[in-house]
């Protein structure tokens, strides 16, 4: 007699095998890791992800993805989009050590995996790419409306925010302390005025 086949909420499962990824990196992480995180045997995780690791992992992108375009919509929303702007890089600094030393998920993956997977390094480019024009309509509308007077090309300054924030995640592992990564911040966006 079979037993029922187990239904799993693929949300959740991705999200579990999502940190064991950002944490130990796509190369480093096992089909036991992702067994161990997601409470799924090897069987049901190739049933639900047919693509094994890489699909797996390639979901995991995409839900950073998701919460990129929640933000976006929220700064289409928020009456000072600027402002949620830099709560969001300030955000970084109050982040426990742990959560500093695992960097960004998405950064780590362009310089990870390129020459590795190009598939997902690319994944990870048009990730970044896509809040790098979120950055350049907020500044631009910002630069409008009289937010922002700084003169620079909004894309430029759009560039720059996504630069600041990929080099942010480097630093944070070398510097894993609040007060520093807080004076930073404060430097670089000090552009947007």
């Amino acid at each position: 007699m079979k037993g029922r086949p187990a239904i799993y909420d693929n949300d959740a499962v991705i999200l579990k095998a999502q940190e064991v990824f950002w944490e130990k990196g796509y190369s480093a992480t096992s089909l036991q890791d992702l067994q161990a995180a997601t409470q799924m045997g090897s069987g049901s995780l190739y049933n639900t992800f047919r693509g094994g690791k890489k699909e797996l992992f390639s979901k995991a992108l995409q839900q950073r993805r998701e919460a990129f375009l929640a933000f976006k919509r929220e700064l289409k929303e928020h009456a000072s989009p600027v402002d949620l702007i830099k709560d969001f890089f300030r955000s970084l600094a109050e982040a426990d050590e742990h959560t500093h030393l695992k960097g960004c998920i998405v950064a780590n993956t362009v310089t990870a995996l390129a020459f590795v997977d190009q598939d997902l390094e690319t994944e990870a480019i048009s990730i970044l790419k896509d809040v790098e024009r979120m950055f350049t309509e907020t500044v631009r509308e910002a630069q409008k409306s009289g937010s922002i007077t700084n003169p620079a090309d909004a894309a430029v300054l759009g560039r720059y925010l996504v630069t600041c924030w990929n080099g942010l995640n480097v630093t944070r592992r070398m510097h894993p302390n609040k007060e520093k990564l807080k004076e930073l911040i404060e430097v670089q966006l000090s552009i947007l005025q």
